[in-house]
């Protein structure tokens, strides 16, 4: 007989009774959810009052009120605070997306930076950039478009044995490997500065950033967070299996179809605001799961976790390397690969017991 399904909202055991799911939420969720939350408020007072140019938090407040000089208005207004929205926003899409990806694909490599869906999303934006010469707004169409064509393609081709094995991990990673070398070849075929400015972008960066990335990040997160939320109970059950769920009353190809493209979705307008963050979507809903204590990726820890986490790593750079900063995604790339090392080792150890 299987397990009892798990929330992927809060992790808890998901109890069905007269044929409804319904959904309990456990105290280390709350806990882990109320303590990111607590980072991400601290993280954002401290990026909003200090660096270079320092203010108060009244200062900061007047400024936001609207009755701020022209000096704080542009510290805060133009430089900090878009920053500040797109390490919320990016943090959170990412994790959610990985969360989402993991449960379907039942792999915890199955994360959109592993299985090459943020890659393809990188390889559109430098088509944008090297072959179209794109403004800021076309390298974000093209990012969304190169990542959900690469989700389409990765999907059509695990698709013989459905995408909860181990197939779509593989091919995934294939197809991004393959990616990678065309972003390469790009940027050999570009001028100068074309190529510069397209090696930049693959950094990953929060930097050099406005209101028109929070916005459609904003709007984007907007659309298709509550559709992943609301469709939270069906993961659950697919990870009985198909049969399974299907038998629960879920519709299984609709559910899997509508999660999995809003998981892209996710990662693609992620990528498009801040160019490639490695390793966060694979991360942080391990550590929201881990910490939860669940079986199962869960998602609104893992939203508040993956804001926190990069938000962090963005102050981090920002402050302990000024007046030059790091990309952040320098950062997240090197505490990312040391964590999936020590991932696969954990595999490898417990398939081999």
């Amino acid at each position: 007989m299987s397990a009892p399904p798990r929330s992927p909202v809060t992790g808890r055991l998901v109890r069905l009774a007269g044929g409804r799911v319904t959904l309990r939420v456990g105290p280390r969720s709350v806990a882990v959810g109320a303590a990111s939350s607590v980072v991400v408020v601290v993280g954002a007072l401290v990026s909003l009052t200090t660096g270079e140019f320092p203010l108060t938090l009244a200062e900061v407040g007047e400024t936001l009120a609207g009755q701020g000089s022209r000096a704080t208005e542009f510290v805060v207004l133009t430089l900090r605070l878009p920053r500040l929205l797109l390490a919320v926003g990016v943090g959170a899409a990412l994790a959610v997306s990985g969360a989402v990806l993991q449960s379907l694909s039942r792999n915890a490599l199955g994360s959109p930076d592993v299985i090459g869906f943020t890659t393809g999303a990188s390889t559109g934006a430098l088509i944008a950039i090297v072959g179209l010469g794109a403004s800021t707004l076309g390298v974000s169409v093209g990012a969304l478009v190169g990542g959900v064509v690469t989700a389409l393609l990765v999907v059509a081709l695990s698709a013989g044995r459905g995408t909860q094995s181990l197939r779509l991990v593989l091919i995934g990673i294939g197809i991004g490997a393959m990616l990678l070398a065309i972003n390469s070849w790009l940027i050999t075929r570009a001028v100068l500065q074309t190529a510069v400015d397209a090696q930049s972008w693959l950094l990953g960066d929060l930097g050099n950033r406005g209101w028109p990335q929070v916005a459609a990040l904003g709007g984007l997160v907007a659309l298709l967070l509550p559709a992943v939320l609301a469709y939270g109970r069906r993961l659950a059950l697919l990870e009985l299996g198909d049969r399974p769920a299907g038998g629960l009353g879920v519709d299984v190809g609709r559910s899997r179809t509508v999660l999995l493209l809003a998981s892209v979705g996710l990662a693609a307008a992620a990528t498009a605001a801040a160019g490639p963050i490695p390793f966060l979507a694979l991360a942080a809903p391990q550590i929201a799961r881990r910490l939860c204590g669940a079986a199962t990726p869960v998602l609104v820890p893992s939203a508040l976790l993956g804001a926190a986490m990069l938000l962090v790593s963005d102050l981090a750079v920002t402050r302990l390397f000024a007046p030059v900063p790091l990309p952040v995604g320098v950062a997240t790339g090197l505490f990312g690969g040391l964590y999936l090392c020590a991932l696969l080792v954990r595999m490898w150890r417990g398939s081999t017991t």
